[in-house]
């Protein structure tokens, strides 16, 4: 069984992420109204830079990559997932899962976060499985008609 790992991404993982963003739609649904498209893939990890947070790339080895990840610190206590992409080829094989669960875990042991939240767009059907398989719930209270809240409550690893 092959044993993934989240790693911090370089600069050939921006050059591929980029081409995994065929549009301004895809971009502005991954990344949000704050990344506009086209970009220059060599201004992504500045583009990028989350605060009190990490990026990381779903890989095998360190020349691969199936997926790209963030988190960052919402408030004490919570972390907030973001930028979740899986390469278009990876998708399909429960890689979205692994990323997930992956980010999870880094941000807990960074962080010793208590929940986790997220976002997702409400046609999104693929992510909302994703999420909701992990446990995330809908969070209506600070969601709107196009995207969705989602939160999660860490168990204590004790």
């Amino acid at each position: 069984m092959t044993v993934l790992m989240l790693r911090p991404p370089v600069a050939a993982d921006y050059t591929a992420i980029a081409a995994w963003i065929p549009d301004a739609l895809a971009c502005a649904r991954w990344a949000g109204p704050q990344l506009e498209y086209p970009f220059d893939a060599g201004e992504l990890p500045q583009l990028l830079q989350v605060k009190r947070g990490a990026s990381y790339v779903l890989c095998k080895s360190q020349a691969d990559r199936f997926g790209f990840g963030q988190y960052r610190l919402r408030q004490p206590g919570v972390v907030h997932l973001c930028r979740i992409i899986v390469a278009p080829e990876a998708r399909g094989n429960g890689l979205g899962k692994v990323l997930c669960r992956l980010l999870i875990d880094e941000a807990r042991s960074a962080t010793a976060a208590q929940a986790v939240t997220l976002r997702v767009y409400r046609d999104n059907a693929a992510a909302y499985a994703i999420y909701s398989g992990l446990g995330f719930v809908p969070v209506e209270a600070e969601s709107d008609a196009e995207v969705l809240m989602m939160k999660m409550t860490l168990k204590s690893p004790f």
